[in-house]
Formats: structure tokens, sequence, C-alpha cells
């Protein structure tokens, strides 16, 4: 019942209150930043809350991270190096979903560390600094997997994707 609450609660706060149009013009500039360095894919999306049906059903902030990660098609990457960066504000969730080629190759406890490196600045409303921070570790690693070559091409939009419930 108390998560349904902050569900419920969060639905009237707008993920622009966390995060604002200068914010996702600089982490749309670290992203694109980033993939010059390397041959990966990052996509950062930011919910504000879920539907109260899927709260319903018990979506948690995993299940959802997948299910965004499949929408925005971060999967369909060339080199199966597409890694997702997944907020949920009102759960204060930070998910990291990554495609077979990156998974592979990283430890789960990699994505962990970049998951609590995000929520430790978050928890001092540090949102953007969070974020940008997330993305540098994210790029670090698929750097040393994935370096940049003469054929990358950039197969995700590196804009955020906001999805807020209207």
């Amino acid at each position: 019942m108390d998560r349904l609450i902050k569900h419920l609660w969060s639905h009237g706060r707008k993920v622009e209150k966390f995060f604002s149009k200068q914010d996702l013009a600089v982490i749309t500039q670290a992203i694109q930043d980033s993939e010059a360095k390397h041959s990966g894919q990052i996509c950062f999306a930011v919910e504000g809350a879920l539907e109260v049906s899927s709260v319903f059903k018990g979506v948690n902030p995993h299940d959802r991270a997948i299910e965004v990660f499949a929408s925005q098609k971060v999967w369909d990457t060339e080199h199966n190096n597409g890694v997702l960066i997944y907020v949920l504000l009102a759960d204060h969730a930070v998910e990291i979903v990554a495609d077979r080629g990156i998974h592979s190759k990283a430890d789960t406890g990699a994505w962990d560390v970049i998951c609590h490196e995000i929520e430790s600045k978050f928890a001092l409303d540090q949102y953007r600094a969070g974020i940008l921070s997330g993305i540098e570790m994210v790029s670090q690693l698929l750097h040393s997997q994935f370096p940049k070559t003469s054929y990358s091409d950039n197969e995700i939009p590196d804009e955020p994707v906001v999805l807020d419930i209207k």
C-alpha cells in the first residue's frame, strides 16, 4: 500500500522537477561525448511514477527497466552493446540493463556499483551529477570492451527518454 501511495503522490510530480531542460541537454551532450570514445550505445530513461495498474500488478523497477529496454530498442544494436540507465523517481530506483554483448563481458557487480554511485548523488539531490557520473562510469566500461572504430554508428538517439504519466 505504501508503494501505491508513493506512485499516486508522485503522479503529479513531473520529471522536470528533477531534470530541467538544461539538465537534459547536458545529459545528451555527455552521452554524445561518451559514445565518441567507444562503439557502445547508451540510453538514459527517466520516469516519475508508474501507472496505478502497473503498481497493482507488482511491476518493480527492474521489470519496468526491461520493458523500457525493449520499447526503446536498446537491444537492437549491431554489436549487442546497448546499455540502458533507467530511473524510476517514485521508487528512488536506478536500474541498468545491458545487452548480451556487454553483459557477458561485465560483472553484474559493476552495474551495481554504478547504480549505487548514481543513487548516492540522488540522495544529496544531485540528480544531474548522479546521471553524469553514471554515464562516465558506463562509458569507461564500454571503452574497455568496445573501443571506438571507424565504422561505429550512432544507433540509438542520445536524447534522454522522459516517460512521464500525462
